[in-house]
């Protein structure tokens, strides 16, 4: 079984960004407030078929685990109040997708994060979307700020009450920044690769994971900038006396394969341990064009990992084996057929 642990909902029907225009326009208006959005099952369908569906049967994967738009989630638009009531229509859509479509969508949420609000105040959401709606995990904006980095680190006791409530549902979060309202980083080329190697050295300088030793995080984009400096990553532990990598971070750390040419994949592959690799594409995301020098999607990433020579075992880690072991409440779904 091949399964997508990147998704996002990148082509809902217009009545969504609809919705999300008309709200935002009432922040300072409440009589304006928009009712939620109206959107068919059969609308759903029409927005998957063409786009993440079609891809998955021609791309030869099974299974996607799906979450909102991420450069939608936009948490520092407006306030808590807004947060709220866009993470769980947007949660509710995802719900509905998988409902739909239960053999190739599983759900992801987002959390209704805001500056300055504590991260304890998602913890709502995040238990509604895995005991109501079936989830199996949550993208974790590092920086709800949208580029300013106003919230403290990841390892900071600030996060500790959504840590704890991932420990007590058993589902892992992807660490996972939307847009950028700081014009000096492009949302999907600096601030969302800036965010995965922030996290990765917050992890290192911390004993985040003395005191939550089973939670689990993925760093998305293949680690950011990690893997090709993971020789100063190394040294910067070394010098601060720090345990070895592998010991320190790699129990409960983990990379997607959403590195979109053959060079990269090659990197990764080569430096990161298979044990913590997770198939991925983010298709269709940030990049959807065709690569002139392979005539092939960039994002098409089962492509790269297929040319490595793995073994029929390793394959079966990195396509599935590994998402299991990250996500325990998938295998339960996959378990139960």
């Amino acid at each position: 079984m091949i399964i997508d642990c990147h998704g996002h909902y990148t082509t809902a029907p217009e009545q969504l960004e609809g919705f999300r225009k008309a709200q935002i326009a009432a922040i300072n208006d409440p009589t304006k407030r928009p009712a939620p959005p109206k959107i068919s099952d059969d609308e759903l369908r029409e927005s998957l078929e063409k786009a993440q569906l079609k891809l998955q049967r021609e791309r030869g994967a099974d299974m996607t685990i799906f979450s909102p738009r991420a450069s939608k989630m936009e948490h520092h638009v407006g306030n808590e109040a807004t947060s709220i009531e866009w993470s769980r229509i947007c949660n509710d859509i995802i719900q509905r997708i998988c409902t739909l479509y239960p053999k190739n969508f599983v759900g992801v949420c987002q959390l209704p994060q805001s500056p300055g609000v504590p991260p304890a105040n998602s913890m709502g959401e995040l238990e509604r979307c895995v005991k109501e709606l079936g989830f199996i995990g949550c993208n974790l904006n590092p920086d709800p700020s949208g580029g300013y980095w106003t919230a403290p680190p990841l390892t900071d006791r600030h996060w500790y009450p959504i840590y704890e409530k991932m420990v007590e549902l058993d589902v892992p979060a992807m660490v996972h920044v939307t847009s950028s309202c700081n014009p000096c980083f492009h949302a999907t080329g600096a601030h969302y690769i800036n965010a995965d190697t922030t996290a990765f050295m917050q992890f290192l300088t911390s004993d985040l994971f003395k005191d939550f030793p089973t939670i689990k995080f993925i760093i998305p984009h293949g680690g950011g900038a990690v893997p090709f400096h993971w020789g100063r990553y190394r040294g910067l532990a070394q010098d601060m006396k720090r345990p070895l990598l592998t010991e320190l971070l790699l129990k409960n750390v983990f990379f997607d394969t959403c590195v979109y040419h053959q060079p990269g994949i090659d990197l990764l592959f080569k430096v990161i341990p298979l044990d913590n690799i997770l198939f991925g594409s983010e298709m269709v995301g940030a990049v959807r064009g065709i690569d002139p020098e392979t005539g092939q999607y960039y994002d098409d990433t089962k492509l790269y990992v297929d040319k490595l020579g793995l073994n029929s075992a390793q394959l079966k880690q990195v396509y599935e084996g590994n998402a299991r072991k990250v996500y325990p409440r998938l295998g339960k779904i996959l378990d139960q057929g």
